[in-house]
């Protein structure tokens, strides 16, 4: 028979694990919400397991995400895809909330005396012109198998919560933190191009990215992310230091980005579903690829006039299932990663390796095709490369 907990009280644990790491509330405007009563049975004869649990929060909805560990709580990296009920965005806080999970699907042919489930739940209470992106595990990588071979092997990543601008940063933001930070020591932060304020910033390198996150940081009063010799980094290419859990800004790992970037679904090409046309991005459509279904060729026909680069305002297309715009298409955005072939196994807030030559950027943009803007594609620069395709956007990991 199948089996995957000797014990179902070990989950109550877990109930006080999860409400103790729950967040999401900004000081002064919610109490965090809280999860209890945790508990979880498999389904006799099955591979289901189904959870249940309340919870209370000053929102009427949550978003809920399932955690699993499989090391007693450890780490919390079993996968947690194949899950239904009341989970996701939109959960109406209370007594009695009920989910299933697929042990079947994700797990298939395992088992532990130490699983662990943790339900988090998110009142999305994210500072303006971010989403919140709860933690929890999402295949990364090219399911389908029709990608390139660094798309692979798809492996279980499991990143903690964090916050994400909603568009790509934009050139009338670059203006305005630049303007500020050129006689604050940022002696060297390129002025960046952009078809106007609210297109994408574009020709601003990996370098000009991290400075500019940690100008904004100073701006706003925030513990800047990067630092190098222990102060914060202002100019100059010196690879930086990172202090991942400060309240300012940063680029997102490439982990961060794609889970971000897929907005809660599994296995999908794009941050909606499987298929791609103009009404859902700014890119150059073609017939070579079946998914491709636009009935409109080549560049956008809103944006593809007139002079290059042909960007769009950012947020012109529908956010996906977490609030992000833009995830496929416009420009691509840098990531933190020095570029490496992923390795296999399960992995928990993976940030890449120590060293490299390229940098790792993702999302496609307005002058490439369908198969550019698939979540799974990883693009690669030098840090120093400036192109009117490359932007970015930012990460908060907390907020005060």
């Amino acid at each position: 028979m199948f089996s995957l907990f000797s014990s179902v009280s070990s989950c109550r644990a877990a109930a006080l694990c999860a409400a103790a790491l729950i967040s999401g509330a900004l000081p002064g405007l919610a109490a965090d919400p809280v999860v209890s009563n945790l508990k979880a049975v498999q389904r006799e004869g099955t591979k289901l397991v189904d959870i249940t649990y309340d919870v209370a929060a000053d929102t009427a909805t949550v978003q809920v995400s399932l955690q699993i560990s499989g090391d007693g709580g450890a780490t919390f990296a079993v996968p947690a895809v194949s899950v239904t009920g009341a989970v996701g965005a939109g959960v109406i806080t209370g007594t009695g909330k009920a989910l299933t999970w697929n042990a079947g699907a994700d797990w298939n042919g395992q088992y532990s005396p130490q699983v662990r489930f943790k339900v988090v739940a998110d009142d999305l209470l994210a500072p303006p012109g971010f989403a919140s992106i709860p933690a929890g595990s999402f295949s990364m990588g090219d399911s389908f198998g029709e990608g390139d071979s660094d798309e692979h092997p798809v492996r279980q990543v499991t990143v903690s919560a964090f916050y994400m601008g909603k568009t790509e940063v934009t050139k009338g933001e670059w203006d305005e933190v630049r303007t500020w930070a050129v006689g604050r020591g940022y002696t060297d932060l390129s002025a960046g191009e952009g078809k106007a304020a609210n297109h994408p910033v574009q020709r601003v390198s990996w370098w000009d990215a991290i400075k500019w996150c940690n100008a904004r940081s100073e701006k706003e009063g925030l513990a800047p992310c990067y630092a190098v010799g222990g102060s914060p980094m202002r100019t100059g290419t010196t690879v930086p230091t990172v202090n991942w859990t400060a309240k300012g800004y940063r680029l997102p790992t490439e982990a961060e980005w794609e889970k971000a970037a897929r907005g809660g679904l599994s296995g999908k090409r794009f941050p909606w579903g499987d298929t791609i046309s103009h009404s859902q991005a700014n890119y150059s459509s073609s017939s070579s690829y079946a998914y491709d279904i636009s009935p409109t060729r080549g560049y956008h026909p809103s944006y593809g006039v007139g002079a290059q680069p042909y960007t769009s305002p950012v947020g012109s297309f529908a956010a996906n299932a977490y609030g992000l715009q833009d995830m496929a298409g416009n420009v691509w955005e840098w990531c933190w990663d020095w570029y490496e072939t992923y390795a296999s196994g399960a992995q928990t807030d993976p940030r890449g390796p120590t060293s490299g030559a390229a940098r790792v950027y993702r999302g496609g943009g307005w002058d490439y095709s369908a198969n550019s803007c698939r979540a799974a594609l990883r693009n690669i620069a030098g840090p120093g490369d400036r192109n009117s395709v490359l932007g970015f956007r930012v990460l908060r990991s907390s907020v005060p």
